[in-house]
């Protein structure tokens, strides 16, 4: 049966003074318990903590009496007759005893623990599988938001006003519900604890009024271990989720199963959604107390009009927040093996995008065609002859290596190197979504390409070289 015990203030015995028993210690001083040691020697980080007084060095022998007046017992020594001395004695006088590594003569056993005190997840096999249950923590670590400890710390401070207003269970669940995966956990995931407990305040006065809020996240170049961790944890709170058409099946799988998933992708000459419709219902889900994750491939704020949506969001007067995502130009050429600056070849990076709007500035082509510096052009195939014209045209050389990453970071990432003078011919068939780099770095993608990737039947990685 799994029990939290409290240890505040309750003596403790560790039998062993090593490594093994440094770590048990650690975590029961963690818990606040007394700790008495017995030992015939201290290793040094266990000797420090008695020198301090943090623990006591009880005795160098063990006698049966040691357990007399203790709450649990732990034996971490590597001698299996003390061991099972110990055991015996501790289970004869009904304390709870753990004899580390020796699921039999353990009454009780440690298990991995997910800490985000007060808030704490423990996990165990039963001494099956404890490698098992430690990679197991570490999945649970990464949904979990390391705040959770300070939410559960409010809502303590909170739930005698809660109770004094709503007078019913169900009335009080449904408020903490809201408060969990609304505003109040976005606001304390941010840092802002003040504003999180207005938000509880506010909500407490009015409950019919819930407030909603739009969460912008980056969900990365294609390969969903790209997707940060905050990126997958907000995920897990979304009511609604409005995606583009950059997002992958495997991110969207991510998604909280019960979240509506809307698509209001846009391709070249093919918009689905018009932007201010997407403005338009980004911000009436907010309004219905939804919490609402705006996902887009790469970096929202990366050519990706992440900007556009929160000035919409902002004017609506609907709080908002931004999870930012590794952008195609890191998460593509870092796939190809193509590092956008490098000592030797590029002291300097550009991010361009080849799709602008039609009355805007023109590029700076001489500014883009100096040398020793890496361009990465998104959205570029369409005028990959237009971009390699001015290029040649404002001074940059008709040799410079130029790479066309197609569906980069995923399964079927297909990579085309050339030449700059080469490049309507690299983009002209590449499958989208695809981005150019020029520059003499793509010389490195032979060097350090590292990802295999498969296409087609056979199964071989599919590079073009025209050079």
């Amino acid at each position: 049966m799994p029990l939290f015990a409290a240890l505040k203030d309750r003596p403790v015995l560790v039998i062993g003074g090593g490594e093994i028993a440094a770590r048990k210690i650690v975590f029961l001083r963690r818990a606040g318990a007394k700790i008495q040691v017995v030992a015939t020697r201290l290793d040094p980080e266990v000797h420090e903590l008695a020198e301090q007084g943090q623990i006591h060095w009880l005795a160098t022998e063990f006698t049966e009496e040691q357990i007399d007046n203790v709450f649990l017992v732990i034996a971490a020594t590597n001698n299996r007759e003390l061991n099972q001395r110990v055991f015996a004695a501790a289970d004869a006088r009904h304390r709870l005893v753990n004899v580390v590594d020796n699921q039999p003569l353990c009454s009780f056993i440690f298990p991995s623990i997910v800490d985000r005190s007060p808030l704490l997840i423990a996990i165990s096999s039963g001494g099956n599988a404890p490698v098992l249950a430690r990679l197991l923590r570490e999945k649970i670590e990464a949904l979990l938001p390391k705040e959770l400890g300070r939410m559960a710390e409010v809502a303590g401070r909170w739930r005698e006003r809660i109770k004094d207003t709503l007078k019913t269970t169900a009335e009080r669940r449904r408020f903490w519900e809201r408060a969990f995966r609304g505003r109040f956990a976005s606001l304390m995931a941010a840092g802002n604890q003040q504003a999180a407990e207005q938000v509880l305040a506010q909500t407490l006065q009015q409950p019919e009024r819930a407030q909603g809020e739009i969460i912008l996240v980056g969900a990365g170049p294609g390969d969903a271990g790209l997707l940060t961790l905050r990126g997958l944890q907000v995920l897990q709170q979304a009511d609604v989720v409005f995606y583009d058409h950059l997002v992958t099946d495997e991110i969207r799988e991510l998604v909280r199963r019960d979240a509506d998933l809307i698509c209001v992708g846009k391709r070249a000459g093919k918009h689905a959604v018009p932007q201010h419709e997407t403005n338009r219902m980004l911000t009436d889900a907010a309004r219905e107390g939804k919490t609402v994750v705006r996902l887009k491939g790469g970096d929202p704020f990366i050519f990706g009009r992440g900007g556009e949506e929160l000035q919409a969001a902002a004017a609506a007067g609907i709080p908002f927040q931004v999870v930012p995502g590794v952008t195609a130009a890191s998460g593509a050429t870092a796939y190809a093996g193509i590092p956008l600056t490098h000592r030797e070849h590029a002291q300097s990076v550009t991010f361009v995008t080849g799709h602008y709007k039609p009355d805007s500035a023109p590029f700076d082509w001489a500014q883009l065609a100096q040398s020793r510096q890496t361009l990465a052009i998104y959205m570029g195939t369409m005028k990959a002859a237009e971009i390699s014209a001015q290029l040649i045209k404002h001074g940059r050389d008709g040799t410079t290596p130029v790479a066309v990453i197609s569906r980069g970071t995923r399964a079927d990432q297909q990579v085309s190197t050339g030449t700059l003078q080469q490049l309507e011919n690299l983009a002209k068939d590449a499958p989208m979504p695809a981005l150019l780099v020029i520059g003499e770095v793509v010389n490195l993608h032979h060097e350090l390409a590292w990802f295999q990737h498969t296409t087609g039947a056979e199964g071989f990685a599919s590079v073009v070289n025209l050079a």
